[in-house]
């Protein structure tokens, strides 16, 4: 087998995430049965690619306090100190250690997600999803899709509930998602 080459098809440049276009989404499982889904409406982020992709780097910050699951208690009660504790932890932020590429169009971004006042390394898989050399306001603009999972324990979020059922409230299993448009910087 051949190492995966170090060129993706992400053009070379410095990237910021055009959040009006782009999404910070997660899924849990609740009460064993059911998904929740939430997304994060206040984000950013800026991708510096050279022509090594191994070189390159990524970071982003989320506005804890614009968690959005639909649920407006529910919300209220992950902004506490049982969850994000957006008073005292207000953003959550991730900076890139590591990039492999598995081939062209995908890569694996290893970082450290500070979340709830703890860093911890996570690994997302991202996709390139396509490049627009100009798109109608005159900007070069490149699509990337990325995946991930986290156990929430390890940066401090225990809060749970035993049921009945032997399931718990709140899965610690936590899916990520990141539907990413960004335009390139002059």
């Amino acid at each position: 087998m051949t190492p995966a080459s170090t060129t993706v098809s992400v053009p070379t440049g410095t990237w910021s995430v055009d959040a009006a276009h782009s999404n910070v989404e997660f899924r849990v499982k609740h009460l064993g049965i059911s998904t929740v889904r939430g997304a994060f409406r206040d984000f950013e982020g800026t991708l510096e690619i050279g022509d090594d992709i191994t070189t390159a780097k990524a970071y982003g910050k989320i506005n804890a306090a614009s968690i959005d699951t639909n649920e407006s208690q529910r919300d209220d009660h992950l902004r506490s100190a049982d969850f994000f504790d957006v008073e005292d932890h207000p953003d959550i932020t991730f900076e890139s250690t590591a990039i492999t590429p598995l081939d062209e169009d995908t890569f694996e971004v290893t970082g450290d997600l500070t979340m709830h006042g703890i860093t911890q390394p996570i690994t997302l898989t991202v996709e390139t999803t396509g490049v627009e050399q100009q798109d109608p306001w005159g900007n070069e603009r490149v699509g990337l899709e990325a995946l991930g999972k986290l156990d929430r324990s390890e940066w401090g979020m225990r809060f749970n509930q035993a049921l009945g059922s032997g399931n718990m409230m709140v899965s610690d299993k936590v899916t990520i998602s990141l539907d990413i448009s960004a335009v390139k910087q002059a």
